[in-house]
């Protein structure tokens, strides 16, 4: 990984909310809760529509973001060797259809472990979002892993 990118932005850009995208998430994470689909069970439930599954900043990443080919290239890691290590995400708001997010991907942290088969590179990548009200809605930390580069393939 390219040592000079720490803190260096890798992505910017706007996502809008529908609910066919809640709709994905919900059934991706196999959850069945009808929060995420009807609006009636929503308000039923004391929310005013349908809201975002948890994780669903990962669904905004997805479609909106920056491609793996992209990202790896920007962080200048092989995208061969490439793992993603480690998410998480905490919440401020709730996410409805209709919010139109802004989002920032930075590089906050790189850092280094020596693992068995060599050296190992991370990156962790933070993720912001604000809604249309300029409310901050998430912040997502991913750690992204190198992998060391080995000359021969280990046995399985």
């Amino acid at each position: 990984m390219d040592q000079t990118i720490k803190g260096k932005r890798l992505a910017e850009f706007s996502f809008l909310v529908d609910c066919s995208k809640i709709k994905e998430m919900a059934e991706a994470l196999a959850d069945p809760n009808p929060i995420y689909r009807q609006t009636t069970a929503a308000q039923e439930a004391g929310y005013p529509e349908v809201i975002a599954p948890p994780t669903f900043g990962t669904s905004v990443n997805l479609c909106g973001g920056p491609g793996f080919q992209e990202l790896c290239a920007d962080l200048g890691a092989d995208s061969l060797r490439v793992l993603h290590a480690e998410q998480e995400y905490e919440y401020f708001h709730l996410i409805h259809p209709g919010d139109l997010l802004h989002v920032t991907i930075d590089v906050a942290e790189l850092f280094s472990k020596e693992g068995r088969t060599g050296l190992m590179q991370f990156a962790l990548l933070e993720t912001n979002m604000t809604n249309q009200r300029g409310e901050k809605v998430l912040v997502g930390r991913s750690t992204i892993l190198e992998t060391p580069l080995s000359e021969k393939p280990e046995k399985l």
